[in-house]
């Protein structure tokens, strides 16, 4: 029997209160540590994962298809806007990743495994999720829509270098070949079982940026190259100034699946999962700046106004190492596409079991994530416009979910003292998030409709 004394011991080392001593003996229910463990066996039997797990799924989330259209982005915006929102997006998403680091477990005793867990305890059951789940939703259903026109087009690319004899296939057709890989790969079970995946993705990320920069480098600037903006009418280059900072913002991706990585790793009250999350994080933003400001930086010194909005696609020669190139392109979009979307096939497979009453099993996987294979493949076949894609998407999904959600959680939650520093960091990447969201979002859609104006589809 427990005394009152052991109780006020407990509570002076622990810093607990005495009610909840009280509850763990009259109540025979796990504590919440258990039963979310149990709710995230679903989709993941246990958190086996270690620190370099989460560096090299969030390289993989964050480095993809954004760091090739960053010169293009530097084109509209110039050299000083545009090194100065590189380093702002860097250092704004890397204290918003801090941020979501720490509310993992802001509770003592819960971990939010999923960015609407989090949402809803913020905001609210209800408002949570309406707040968090579209976000979430646009940014995972979006890079992978990104990710399907990407990998098809680096195919297209590789296979015009690597055999100039060869009848040349649509791009549509290779938009479709690519995509038919993931109607197997994603009948992978969860995210343990793509960390294979997973590594392959974010090596071939550190490669084919390295080949980007020092492709362009060694090619050196063009004849005539200009770093002035680009000549159009003065409505069309604020679209496009636009849509190149959701290009840039869409570069800063990871943070809609990194509760997701962080529920992989295991916690104690000694060491939380916070200290190899943060740990692994710092690892992937360091390889984030090793890629990002030598590509953005020497493509643009290389091609000036003229950089093609994918930088590979302007490099020639060496012909087998760009090839390699867009061949690496292609392994990391394959494992990006699984990341993104293993939160996407639990939240079908959950609706399609508590909703539809189907039973959990082979069945279910197979037509929930063939269906969403399935979807992204035709949005990405009849759009394939991947700097608008890249710029939409940016704005609408990327800069909420990295730039400011992150920030108006942490003020609800932790509440930090008014005009304090915390609180004007938060509040200031508030604002930024939000305009950068509303500008892209309004500059991607605009390049969107009058890109497909003139664009003859599936060919």
């Amino acid at each position: 029997m427990v005394t009152i004394t052991q109780l006020l011991t407990f509570r002076r080392y622990l810093n607990l209160p005495i009610q909840y001593f009280l509850q763990r003996m009259v109540s025979t229910s796990p504590p919440k540590e258990v039963q979310s463990i149990r709710k995230w066996a679903e989709g993941d039997p246990t958190r086996r994962a270690k620190w370099w797990y989460s560096t090299f799924h969030t390289v993989t989330a964050m480095i993809g298809a954004g760091v090739l259209s960053l010169p293009y982005a530097m084109a509209y915006l110039g050299w000083g806007p545009g090194t100065m929102v590189l380093v702002l997006s860097w250092c704004m998403t890397l204290n918003t990743m801090w941020q979501m680091i720490q509310l993992h477990e802001c509770v003592p005793g819960t971990r939010f495994d999923r960015y609407i867990d989090l949402g809803r305890y913020a905001f609210g059951p209800k408002l949570g999720g309406w707040v968090v789940l579209p976000q979430q939703l646009i940014v995972q259903v979006g890079c992978d829509i990104v990710y399907m026109v990407t990998g098809g087009k680096c195919l297209k690319k590789f296979m015009e270098i690597a055999c100039t004899s060869c009848t040349q296939l649509r791009q549509s057709y290779w938009i479709l070949i690519f995509g038919g890989t993931h109607f197997f790969l994603s009948q992978l079970p969860n995210f343990n079982s793509v960390a294979a995946v997973s590594l392959a993705a974010a090596v071939m990320s550190l490669s084919y940026s390295t080949i980007a920069w020092a492709g362009s480098l060694s090619h050196g600037q063009i004849d005539g190259v200009s770093y002035d903006y680009k000549s159009t009418s003065p409505t069309d280059f604020m679209f496009r100034v636009f849509n190149a900072l959701g290009q840039i913002s869409f570069a800063f991706a990871g943070h809609a699946v990194a509760l997701e990585i962080q529920a992989t790793i295991p916690s104690t009250p000694e060491r939380p999962s916070k200290i190899p999350m943060w740990k692994g994080a710092l690892g992937a933003y360091f390889i984030n700046a090793i890629c990002y400001f030598p590509v953005a930086m020497i493509g643009y010194w290389a091609f000036g106004q003229d950089v093609d909005d994918n930088v590979l696609m302007a490099l020639k020669k060496p012909a087998w190492l760009i090839a390699c190139a867009n061949l690496m392109v292609v392994v990391h979009v394959i494992g990006s596409y699984q990341v993104y979307a293993m939160p996407v096939f639990d939240l079908l497979e959950n609706m399609m079991i508590k909703r539809l009453n189907f039973p959990p099993g082979i069945a279910l996987r197979l037509i929930t994530r063939s269906t969403y294979v399935a979807f992204t493949l035709f949005i990405g076949v009849t759009f394939p416009f991947f700097g608008d894609l890249l710029g939409f998407f940016g704005g609408f999904g990327f800069a909420p979910t990295s730039y400011f959600l992150p920030s108006i959680m942490w003020l609800v939650i932790k509440k930090p003292k008014r005009f304090s520093l915390n609180w004007f960091i938060n509040w200031g990447c508030i604002f930024v998030g939000v305009f950068i969201m509303m500008a892209s979002t309004i500059g991607g859609l605009r390049n969107i409709i009058a890109d497909a104006s003139t664009y003859s589809f599936y060919t």
